[in-house]
Parts: C-alpha cells; structure tokens; sequence
C-alpha cells in the first residue's frame, strides 16, 4: 500500500480478524462496483501497553508501518490519540467525549489545517441497548463525523459472525490515514 493509493479511496472496508489475545484488522480498498478489493493496510493493537497504541502496516508481515495511533496517557476515560505516520510526523488526533459518551458514544477528532470534526452514534435506542443490556453489546452501529454540520465520512458496523465497517469518505479534503485511525479505535477502543 501507499499513502497515494489510500488518499485516493471514497469507500473503505475494515475487517477484524478473530485473535485471543490481540486486535487484528484489515483495511481493504473497495471496486466501483462496492465489493471488498486488496488490502490497503494491516492494523494491530499493541499488547500490554501502559499507553494504548495501534500500528497500521502495509500488509500483514508487519515489515513495514504507514501510520498509527498512541494515546497521549495511560489508560483514561478521556485520553487524548495522537494519530502520527511511520516517521512520528503529526496526521491528527481524536478523543472520546466522556460526559456526552454516557449515553451516545461521541469523538472528537481534529485535522490541522482542515478543523474539529464530531462523531457520534446515529441511533441513540441501538446505543442505549448496547451499554445496558450486556447480551446486545454485539448490536451494528452507525457513526457520522461532521465538520460544521457538514458530513465527512461514516463509519457503519455490519451485520456478522466478524467485526465489518464500511467507511465512507464524504469530503475529498480529510486525510484518509487519519479517517482509518479513527474507524478502527472505534472497534478498538469503543468500550472504554
């Protein structure tokens, strides 16, 4: 994968892989036609860490790392991610939103140069059901991040045996590394 290759996608396929003791994800590219195309980028949370963090690769050898996300603290409610690329240069950041969380999850995600975008849960009956009733946490969800009530990409969970997101890029101008950060914290982190 290149970063050309992803900045160029409108659509993304996120799959997680089923692990015991680590998260695993796929970033697929995705056809004209909407079906799941090669992969653009392998994703694994580090394990044991003090401060949470996620590296994105080229592929699943994990030679090579493009991108990632660290948190800027030890596990917090309220941690702020700094999403950096393979030399630690700054992409962006995201928090969650803590207070307005409790009852439909919200991030807060920010691009230099490009501004804060806010995304949270579409559906608040699915988002109430999932943090109550313990038996329905596996419920799809569906995320819209916005820029001054303008959409820039989706984020929605599929129905399935495994974790699938398909992400959706409204606005050409936000960095697709940042956008594929933030979907799979979303998996990633969604419960904390």
């Amino acid at each position: 994968m290149t970063v050309d290759t992803l900045q160029s996608q409108q659509q993304l396929i996120i799959r997680q892989r089923v692990r015991l003791m680590v998260n695993q994800y796929e970033i697929h590219a995705v056809n004209q036609d909407g079906q799941e195309a090669g992969i653009l980028a392998f994703a694994q949370q580090k394990r044991m860490a003090f401060k949470e963090q996620v590296t994105l690769y080229t592929d699943d050898t994990k030679q090579v790392p493009v991108f990632g996300f660290k948190a800027r603290q030890r596990i917090d409610l309220g941690a702020t991610y700094d999403v950096t690329d393979a030399n630690g240069a700054p992409i962006g950041q995201f928090k969650k939103i803590f207070k307005e969380s409790l009852i439909r999850s919200t991030w807060r995600l920010e691009q230099p140069g490009f501004g804060e975008m806010v995304g949270r849960e579409t559906n608040q009956l699915v988002a109430i059901l999932r943090r109550f009733v313990e038996s329905l946490s596996w419920l799809p969800y569906h995320f819209d991040f916005v820029l001054a009530d303008r959409p820039v990409f989706s984020v929605v969970k599929k129905w399935g045996l495994r974790d699938r997101y398909v992400v959706t890029i409204h606005d050409p101008r936000v960095d697709r590394r940042l956008v594929a950060a933030m979907s799979v914290a979303l998996d990633a982190l969604q419960a904390r």
